[in-house]
């Protein structure tokens, strides 16, 4: 028996809006959607549970073809489950990506744990070991931790775009619409989700503000330059139909005239201004990486840096940063012409 994900439209209070279930039956895979219920009174965010529902789908499907069920139960739980779910993956061709396998790998390991809090289907041995934490100078009680099984993930290099490029691509633009929105990429660092969320009382146009729904529905506002102003400005005048949605960005023409922009039609618009250009690279999540890596060029400290990214942690800024030999060279040669040093002297 297969299984798929449904959507539930008018959900209650504390359903999630995502339900894995039967195909033929209809019936839900009661232990997953316990878990995605409760990570939705959690208020985890639907694109996050989207992403759960489909990663535990895969998970049972491959459970079915080894148990002949989708049920799960605690006595079927081994030490070595999650990682013949890894083999299962590794031997898939093409294999999913190390990323993909430990998103899945974790997904499932915690709703396992919701369904059986003292499960134990870490790892084989050698994946499993515990780990001491102390806080610092050795205060507090200690806290144990098990590592959880990966797979190594190759360290990615986005390598971000050209002076060149970013200009052939940005003139291929013909409207104030797409240039705000790549402009609002470009210039402001904004992920291409956080561009389609955007409302018209978020561009505070008078102060120069914006005010963004990052990851988690958490607030930030980020100074609007006056490029992407002026461009905002024209679109909100003469470009954006009246009436439409409470979109700030909508589609113009077509039976969608008015409705918000779909991340389909932001990936269409991408997909053919590349083939225009022949900037294969050219997509939203490079724009962020090439907007990182001008700050950091520019001067910028890491901590605005990551305020303006809408990052929690600096570490996952520090993955944006790319820095070349020659910006070394530069920084250094800057810093080192403002340091006093004492005075050598060659001796005679």
């Amino acid at each position: 028996m297969n299984f798929r994900v449904i959507h539930q439209k008018t959900p209650s209070g504390a359903h999630s809006p995502y339900q894995v279930v039967e195909q033929l039956t209809g019936r839900g895979v009661a232990w997953i959607n316990r878990f995605l219920d409760r990570e939705y009174v959690r208020r985890l965010a639907n694109t996050s549970l989207y992403s759960y529902a489909h990663s535990l789908l895969h998970f049972v499907r491959w459970w079915e073809s080894v148990h002949h069920t989708g049920d799960i139960s605690k006595e079927d739980l081994a030490d070595s489950t999650l990682l013949d779910y890894v083999r299962f993956q590794s031997t898939r061709q093409p294999p999913p990506s190390a990323a993909t396998i430990n998103d899945r790998v974790a997904c499932a390991d915690r709703a396992i744990r919701n369904e059986f809090p003292d499960a134990t289907c870490q790892a084989a041995p050698g994946f499993q070991q515990i780990y001491l934490h102390r806080r610092p100078l050795g205060l507090g009680r200690p806290r144990f931790e098990l590592s959880r099984l990966r797979v190594k993930e190759p360290k990615l290099t986005i390598v971000p775009l050209s002076v060149d490029e970013v200009a052939r691509f940005w003139a291929s633009f013909h409207n104030a619409r797409d240039l705000a929105i790549v402009g609002l990429m470009l210039m402001h660092g904004l992920r291409s989700a956080e561009v389609l969320a955007l409302d018209p009382e978020d561009v505070l146009l008078s102060e120069g503000q914006l005010r963004v729904r990052g990851k988690g529905s958490k607030l930030r506002f980020l100074p609007l330059a006056p490029e992407t102003t002026q461009l905002i400005d024209h679109y909100l005048r003469l470009e954006r139909p009246d009436p439409c949605s409470a979109a700030l960005f909508v589609v113009l023409k077509g039976p969608a005239r008015g409705t918000r922009m779909t991340p389909a039609g932001l990936r269409s618009l991408f997909r053919y201004h590349r083939g225009t250009t022949g900037i294969q690279l050219a997509n939203p999540h490079r724009f962020r990486h090439t907007f990182a890596s001008d700050m950091v060029r520019a001067g910028i400290s890491l901590p605005a840096l990551m305020q303006l990214m809408g990052h929690a942690d600096i570490q996952t800024t520090l993955h944006y940063v790319q820095v070349s030999p020659q910006d070394v060279y530069l920084q250094y040669a800057r810093a080192a012409a403002q340091c006093i040093r004492p005075q050598s002297r060659i001796p005679s």
